[in-house]
């Protein structure tokens, strides 16, 4: 006999650096195990052993990416990603919590990086069929709060991204605001300033139409 069940829904955490998407991305899932629903947390790039090693080469300070190559290479971490663990869980009917997914590429590579959006997701179709989150949660935090928690969390030390200028980082938070209200069905934008649990809470109350009554 085969039960049908539902598949689950794609929720992404996005923002800029420094804006808890990790944390929160944690605490939803707790509160969704709770509610006796099976999440997967993952994170990009990464989430599978392939795109694990995208990540190092992205990441990693040595290697100078022109902003086409550093696009190419999150795009082929995206697509083994979904290829090999978002696709089976969400048809297993797990909740996949993603830290970053696509909307980090439109920001960061497409905007701050001047790539342009189409380019973006034209690769995205490629790799990954264009998968999209049911949501986007983005977690919207003061320029000050977020270099505040990323001294905390890196001390003097920044990733090859997360190390560009402030005016890189201002156009990316600009970028996420722009896709934010150019897609109000599929964004949902909360206060990410504060203790976590509070952010939590506002997370939950932002997503309560999704959850089982």
């Amino acid at each position: 006999m085969s039960h049908h069940h539902r598949a689950g829904e794609f929720i992404a955490f996005e923002g800029g650096e420094g804006t808890g998407k990790s944390t929160q991305a944690r605490m939803l899932a707790a509160a969704l195990e709770a509610r006796g629903i099976h999440c997967t947390v993952t994170r990009e790039p990464g989430g599978t052993p392939g795109a694990e090693a995208i990540r190092a080469l992205l990441l990693g300070t040595q290697v100078p990416w022109s902003i086409a190559a550093e696009a190419l290479l999150f795009a082929a971490a995206r697509s083994d990603h979904v290829t090999r663990l978002i696709r089976p869980a969400l048809a297993a009917g797990q909740w996949v919590i993603c830290d970053r997914f696509i909307d980090s590429s439109r920001a960061y590579q497409g905007e701050a990086g001047r790539l342009g959006n189409e380019a973006v997701m034209a690769l995205h179709g490629i790799g990954s069929g264009g998968l999209m989150p049911n949501f986007a949660v983005l977690l919207r935090v003061s320029a000050q709060a977020s270099a505040a928690r990323l001294a905390l969390r890196d001390g003097a030390v920044s990733d090859r991204i997360g190390g560009r200028g402030a005016a890189y980082h201002a156009e990316v938070a600009a970028a996420f605001e722009r896709f934010a209200a150019a897609e109000p069905a599929r964004f949902v934008t909360v206060d990410g300033e504060g203790e976590a649990e509070a952010v939590s809470a506002r997370v939950l109350a932002a997503l309560a139409p999704l959850l089982p009554r």
